[in-house]
């Protein structure tokens, strides 16, 4: 049996289904945990990523990622101040939901760093001003 429900909220619209048919569209679904089994896109679904990059960024961010002031301190004029700049975040503990994400923001010329890597996950930094800039005009506020 299939059935959808859409809730709309304030920013989004939040669309519930369910369906025997999900696996068709969505083959990367299978047993056991994500970050332990492959996960790559059908040519299809490629295609789709290629024509909308940035709603695949904004998506990535919105489900494990942030957008955050970091700081840090410098010697101006003998003096310690403080200073501030936007960076986004994303982590994951899937090496091929990383890469994915990593390959769309080279396709976009967004400059990224891998952040300190954990046991459980790994970390990938957008610091650059442009490429921050960049960020902020595609991907908006999380909800």
């Amino acid at each position: 049996m299939n059935s959808v429900c859409v809730v709309h909220n304030q920013g989004c619209v939040m669309v519930t289904s369910y369906s025997r048919h999900w696996p068709c569209l969505f083959p990367q679904h299978g047993p056991g945990r994500k970050h332990e089994r492959r996960i790559a896109l059908e040519p299809w679904q490629q295609e789709i990523v290629d024509a909308y990059p940035w709603e695949l960024i904004r998506g990535l961010i919105h489900s494990d990622g942030c957008r955050i002031t970091n700081w840090t301190t410098r010697m101006i004029g003998g003096e310690q101040k403080r200073y501030e700049y936007p960076r986004y975040f994303f982590t994951n503990a899937s090496e091929d939901i990383v890469r994915l994400y990593t390959d769309t923001l080279d396709s976009l010329g967004v400059e990224w760093k891998a952040a300190r890597q954990s046991r459980q996950a790994q970390n990938v930094s957008v610091a650059r001003q442009a490429s921050v800039a960049l960020m902020d005009a595609h991907v908006g506020p999380k909800y």
